[in-house]
């Protein structure tokens, strides 16, 4: 039987036919629908082939992600343990695969060396074995792959064992710094940060995970953080056999995490038989920073952005007294002056204090490290609110070019694109976004609107069910975050929960009625899902009184607000707003001009 199966949209064609050439090309059997035999029932071959397999390459597409066919036949194949995923498009899969690692095939022209490629090849081989083995009935073939294989890891979230829920933070950071400190190993495929987050808190059987992910090895551990001390424990397990390949427990003073850090990504690379490069070796130590406690204070601070009630102000000046803090005990600490920049930004253009100094502290950070892309995203805010578009447009072309995988990057990208009335633009960064980071329902949120606008009513009612999953998360955590609260209103009523998005809208502007963010949000919700234009508009009195103008730059372009623009008390609103901001800002064009 076939050892690859190959599952497509038909308007992708002519790509599944070029791949599945190239896998031929390295010796694979490949399959595809255009082999249907003429005498059998489509979905009983269609069954058999999936479940021979022993990859399912799933070629994603915007035509993918609407079949009922693609999606079974992943479905499938990710309860077997086979699939493979590849963009074809650019388009992030679909849930719940957009938690699964993701290959970028799009534009490709058969180059066998392009990343993209590589990430394929590599995930085909740890199922299948190399390209041809199993043809030649090699017996080394299988699901483990040969010995040769590119080996391939996961770390899975570190337990937070301090007793205190508010350490979190500090377990989380680790995490992420091992995953980023083992990607910098060329010969190891590591699994990214979202995916690995999605177990996060569960119980697991390491080898499933393993399985699931088609990985070789998987490594666990815990944080207790108390005072002056910390101990970590790490465990790199076999994901087929199950058996520990290597362990260690450091017991020490806070200020030795850098040591202890690099200690465990040299040993796993040590356990794997894996020769670090002399430059692999200096980016594993390169921390940053020398302080401990500067480095303790920025994963405080970037937990309270990323967990924060977006657009309270006081969440921006939690990050902002955090990081002054950080650059106080380390001036030359860049990921603090650029976390704090993005904070400072928020405050300026978001809350109008016009005493930040958000674009001093980005050029501050790219001093130090020209390559930090969230300081370049700052940058591009300044030019454009500036008015400076196109050069704006060049800094954050320029962030996604160096950190195509920040969260950050991609939500600034994702505004960015869409204040210039860009929409469909703007999908594919809000998509990668939300799926970075797994708690972001600020950015399914937007979703929910942008593809509402676009007529796309089964993308429409994923962005909500996605927004609703993650602000009740949210608002259980934190019940007073009225923009989770916002979001989860405009979710409902997408989902058609009339009566309890009423009851959010409500329980919302009694918990936090000063969020601006939160009052607009609201009356997009009863604007367009819940024909309460009079509800919108009392709501939008507020808001246009006391936005900044910056974010009355999204409310003229935000499809959201077409229902309500020649409504005169609409008009007389956003002409008094544009008075009191002197902003001056058109609605650009959707379409290009005949």
């Amino acid at each position: 039987m076939s050892e690859i199966f190959i599952s497509y949209a038909r308007p992708t064609e002519r790509q599944a036919r070029q791949i599945g050439d190239a896998l031929r090309g390295l010796g694979y059997s490949v399959w595809r629908d255009d082999e249907l035999p003429a005498h059998r029932a489509y979905s009983d071959v269609i069954e058999e082939r999936i479940k021979s397999a022993k990859a399912v390459l799933v070629l994603w597409s915007a035509d993918a992600a609407k079949s009922q066919w693609v999606r079974a036949e992943a479905d499938a194949a990710r309860e077997a343990g086979t699939l493979v995923q590849a963009t074809v498009d650019g388009i992030i899969p679909p849930m719940p695969f957009n938690q699964i690692q993701c290959a970028d095939l799009s534009n490709w022209a058969g180059d066998t060396t392009s990343q993209g490629w590589h990430k394929v090849e590599s995930s085909i081989a740890l199922l299948a074995g190399t390209a041809g083995s199993a043809s030649r009935g090699d017996p080394s073939a299988g699901a483990s792959g040969p010995a040769t294989r590119k080996l391939s890891v996961c770390v899975l979230p570190f337990v937070n064992m301090s007793g205190d829920a508010e350490q979190e933070y500090f377990s989380d950071g680790i995490s992420e710094d091992i995953i980023t400190d083992l990607s910098k190993i060329s010969a190891l495929s590591v699994i990214a940060r979202n995916t690995a987050f999605t177990f996060k808190g569960k119980v697991l059987d390491v080898k499933d995970v393993a399985r699931q992910l088609a990985v070789s090895h998987v490594l666990e551990g815990s944080v207790r953080k108390a005072g002056a001390r910390v101990r970590i424990t790490a465990q790199l397990i076999d994901g087929k056999a199950g058996d520990h390949l290597w362990a260690e427990r450091y017991d020490r003073d806070l200020t030795d995490i850098f040591a202890i850090q690099d200690e465990i990504s040299k040993a796993i690379a040590s356990a794997l038989q894996l020769k670090l490069l002399p430059k692999e070796k200096k980016a594993i130590e390169d921390r940053g920073t020398d302080s401990a406690e500067a480095y303790n204070l920025y994963l405080m601070a970037r937990q309270h952005w990323i967990s924060g009630n977006d657009g309270d102000p006081r969440r921006d000046q939690v990050v902002e007294r955090i990081c002054r803090q950080a650059t106080g005990l380390d001036p030359n600490y860049a990921r603090a002056w650029a976390l704090m920049a993005l904070a400072q930004a928020q405050l300026e253009f978001r809350h109008s204090k016009i005493d930040k100094e958000g674009l001093a502290s980005a050029e501050r950070a790219l001093a130090l490290d020209p390559t930090l892309a969230e300081a370049h995203c700052v940058k591009a805010t300044y030019l454009r609110e500036n008015g400076e578009q196109q050069h704006a447009n060049v800094e954050i072309e320029l962030a996604l070019k160096l950190n195509p995988e920040s969260w950050e990057v991609n939500k600034e990208a994702g505004r960015h694109v869409f204040r210039q009335g860009r929409i469909a633009d703007a999908v594919p960064y809000f998509e990668k976004a939300a799926a970075l980071m797994d708690s972001d329902y600020n950015d399914t949120g937007l979703l929910i609107s942008c593809y509402n606008a676009l007529g796309d009513d089964a993308g429409r009612l994923r962005a909500a069910r996605m927004t609703q999953e993650r602000a009740e998360k949210a608002i259980a955590h934190d019940p007073s975050n009225g923009a989770a609260l916002g979001y989860g209103a405009s979710s409902l009523a997408v989902l058609g929960d009339a009566d309890r998005a009423k009851e959010w809208i409500q329980r919302a502007l009694l918990i936090d009625p000063e969020n601006l963010t939160m009052r607009y949000n609201l009356a997009c919700s009863l604007s367009t899902y819940l024909d309460d234009s009079d509800g919108a508009l009392e709501l939008l009195e507020v808001y246009f009184a006391k936005a900044a103008g910056g974010e009355l730059s999204h409310a003229k372009v935000d499809p959201d607000m077409d229902r309500l623009r020649e409504h005169p008390r609409f008009k007389e609103m956003t002409a008094a707003a544009d008075i009191r901001t002197g902003a001056v800002v058109t609605k650009p064009a959707l379409a290009s001009p005949e």
